[in-house]
């Protein structure tokens, strides 16, 4: 009997708890960066022309959707770096993802950046 009772939570568990949380949503100033031979803190080669960025604090891997604030340009980018280490910036995108956000020329943007996955 327990064993079914056990097997009853198991499968209506799901059900249990999972409202949607809201995003995790962050403010700020983004730049970019590309200094194409250096590796990334994660390990891999830096690719200017990859979607990714460096965080100070998001786990590798994590994607997330940097919108331009003044041109409502939006790139999705995954996190393979550390940084950025100039106070007041909360992103560093790669370069393809500074074109994608039309942040190429003035080299920072304020941005919003959501955390999709």
């Amino acid at each position: 009997m327990k064993a079914l009772i056990f097997l009853i939570f198991l499968t209506f568990r799901p059900l249990v708890g999972t409202a949607a949380e809201p995003p995790a949503v962050q403010r700020g100033v983004a730049s970019w960066y590309g200094s194409e031979f250096s590796k990334t803190a994660s390990g891999e080669r830096y690719d200017p022309m990859s979607m990714t960025a460096a965080h100070r604090s998001l786990p590798f891997g994590t994607i997330v959707r940097v919108k331009n604030l003044a041109t409502g340009r939006i790139a999705t980018v995954r996190i393979n770096n550390r940084g950025p280490y100039t106070k007041g910036r909360v992103i560093d995108v790669s370069k393809a993802a500074a074109q994608q956000l039309r942040m190429i020329r003035s080299g920072t943007a304020k941005v919003e950046l959501i955390v999709v996955r």
